[in-house]
């Protein structure tokens, strides 16, 4: 252990200062529901972008980014698109707007805005959506404890801490004790301030982080100069074919057998399938996580927007400055790295190996204490999306709708430390990282696409549909890996037929939604999509009203977006490694981008 008495006390005094945030804004929190999940809808739209970008700068994430920078190179920056990072861009373009219109509270609760209060499946499709919210977040839990404590095993390792232990604790489950020590900490600070304590948790560690990555990536670049990296021919090419084209048999055999473990050798199909279930995904509109909170927690549709774009322009430029400085001294220092587990090389422990070795006093404590923050503003922001569907779309709709404030704010405090306890189980009983990330994104996400996918462009679907569309997709998720081999998303398309089939099959088992609601969700909302017989009773009945021409635009500026997205990505690896060609081009590109955006997204952003 290299953490010195300076690194200790920065640590201590940002979990104290955490505590405190929490203990100040509790008042504030207890106000009402509303102020406590959604911080009263009064928050500006760029301390919400920066909660939001701060919440998906997590430890496990970064850890797992870094594993593959390490071994994929500039390639790796297209691994992301799993999740899809890229759907941020859609939420910028257009989603994001037509969601916060709803001026609902939760997605559960979006759903009445669509389908009514009453019909066939009406509750059905409410439940099911609890259900995979329920499920979304403790996938979320379990993949950011097990990266913790992965994390801190690196930095407090066991055989210092078992001799003032009265019990034993096998080595495979020593990064889990010390996972339940840490989110237990968090739970605290997170249940007792709601949102405003979240948002101000999410600065403070967001400007350590910046600070922390910043200085790593100076430390790699100054230690470049003396060195080189021995890497495969291709590493530094983001490029590839229908073949990964990546060869690290000759200098580092651990390596090129995480590639074959993973999967990605075919990185052409990877790649494709990536893609095609990206934007379908990305279409369908954001999970209900912690994500779908910040943008309805926005003071307007036009500030949603504006908080879903400024992420990416927060978080990529910082993180990947990070990741790209870690795997620049991971590779220089490989061999004097200690990254062994029970099962031989663990390349998730890349990052917390390099900075408890390579990092001086101080600086350790800050990208270390960053880190832990980085944990505590993921978990928070899940915690918070989670506590939203218990109290709003269990307890006061079901069981309790004249419930005080009182009341529903107790429910809060017990439904979030159970979500807490079940996450904890499911975290020790997951294998790694890669494995809840693969889950998370391929199959559990599978099985939500296609219902909510039609429920934006398509208005004869019903909550009948929504109902059977999302039961297949989740049953199928579920059940799916404990029958097939190999990556998660290649059997996908399998998941969104199945979910597909099971939307269209129980939208034509019911009659459509009741024409006034339709008529209302497509008046407020203003999709565009299939939906011509409703705007021609719309506009029967208001002959001045015009529909949602925008689609050509909208998915232009999605691709533009895109294209920002990954100048942003690509960047700081460029400027770390010092290649001046492709960086002073990826420049341009960037700044072509935010132009052709300043006259076709945000000038037109209060038109519409």
């Amino acid at each position: 252990m290299r953490l010195s008495l300076l690194d200790v006390f920065i640590m201590m005094a940002y979990l104290v200062a955490m505590l405190l945030v929490g203990w100040l804004y509790r008042k504030k929190a207890g106000q009402n529901v509303e102020s406590y999940l959604m911080g009263g809808k009064s928050m500006p739209w760029y301390w919400l972008g920066l909660s939001n970008a701060s919440d998906m700068f997590d430890i496990s994430g970064t850890m797992w980014m870094v594993t593959l920078c390490f071994v994929y190179g500039f390639k790796s920056a297209w691994i992301p698109w799993l999740w899809p990072v890229f759907n941020q861009v859609f939420m910028m373009m257009f989603l994001s707007q037509w969601l916060r219109r709803s001026n609902a509270n939760t997605g559960a609760e979006w759903l009445a805005s669509r389908f009514g209060k009453t019909g066939p499946r009406v509750k059905g499709s409410h439940i099911i959506i609890v259900v995979f919210a329920l499920l979304s977040c403790l996938g979320f839990l379990a993949y950011g404890f097990i990266g913790l404590g992965k994390f801190m095993e690196i930095f407090i390792p066991w055989e210092l801490v078992q001799p003032y232990l009265p019990f034993q604790v096998a080595p495979e489950h020593v990064p889990h004790l010390y996972g339940i020590i840490c989110t237990l900490v968090a739970m605290l600070y997170t249940i007792m301030g709601g949102l405003h304590s979240i948002v101000l948790g999410d600065a403070i560690k967001y400007v350590l982080l910046s600070i922390g990555s910043f200085a790593i990536a100076f430390i790699a670049m100054k230690e470049l100069q003396g060195g080189k990296l021995v890497v495969p021919d291709g590493w530094t090419d983001p490029f590839f074919g229908w073949e990964l084209g990546l060869n690290w048999s000759p200098t580092l055999q651990e390596a090129q057998q995480k590639i074959q473990d993973d999967g990605f050798g075919l990185f052409g199909v990877f790649f494709m399938m990536m893609v095609f279930k990206g934007v379908f995904a990305s279409l369908a509109g954001p999970a209900p996580n912690y994500d779908m909170q910040k943008i309805l927690s926005t003071r307007s549709p036009g500030d949603a927007a504006k908080m879903s774009g400024i992420i990416s322009v927060i978080l990529l430029p910082v993180r990947y400055a990070m990741i790209m400085g870690i795997t620049v001294l991971a590779l220089l220092h490989y061999k004097d790295l200690d990254i062994a587990a029970p099962g031989g090389k663990d390349f998730e422990r890349l990052l917390p190996a390099v900075i408890n070795q390579y990092l001086p006093a101080g600086l350790l404590g800050l990208v270390l204490t960053g880190l832990l923050g980085a944990f505590m503003g993921t978990f928070s922001g899940t915690l918070n999306a989670a506590q939203a569907y218990i109290t709003n779309d269990i307890y006061l709709k079901y069981i309790n709708p004249r419930a005080s404030d009182r009341s529903a704010l107790l429910v809060n405090y017990m439904g979030g430390t159970t979500m807490v306890v079940i996450g904890i189980i499911l975290g020790v009983f997951a294998r790694d990282v890669n494995s809840v990330v693969q889950w998370i994104v391929a199959a559990l996400y599978g099985g939500y696409i296609a219902a909510n996918l039609l429920k934006w462009y398509w208005w004869r679907f019903n909550a009948s549909g929504f109902y059977w569309g999302m039961l297949t997709g989740i049953l199928a998720s579920l059940v799916f890996p404990y029958f097939t081999k190999g990556l998660p998303l290649f059997y996908w398309p399998w998941l969104f037929l199945l979910s597909l089939a099971g939307s269209i099959a129980g939208t034509f088992k019911a009659p459509p939604v009741q024409q006034e609601v339709l008529k209302h969700f497509y008046k407020t909302v203003r999709p565009w999509g299939w939906w011509k017989p409703i705007h021609e009773q719309v506009v029967a009945e208001d002959p001045g009203f015009v529909g949602n021409k925008r689609m050509g635009l909208d998915l232009f500026n999605v691709l533009i977006g895109i294209i920002g997205q990954t100048c942003l990505t690509l960047l700081p690896m460029y400027l770390v490694l010092w290649m001046e060609f492709p960086l002073l081009l990826t420049v341009f590109i960037l700044l072509l981008a935010v132009v052709i955006l300043k006259f076709t997204w945000w000038n037109k952003l209060e038109e519409w």
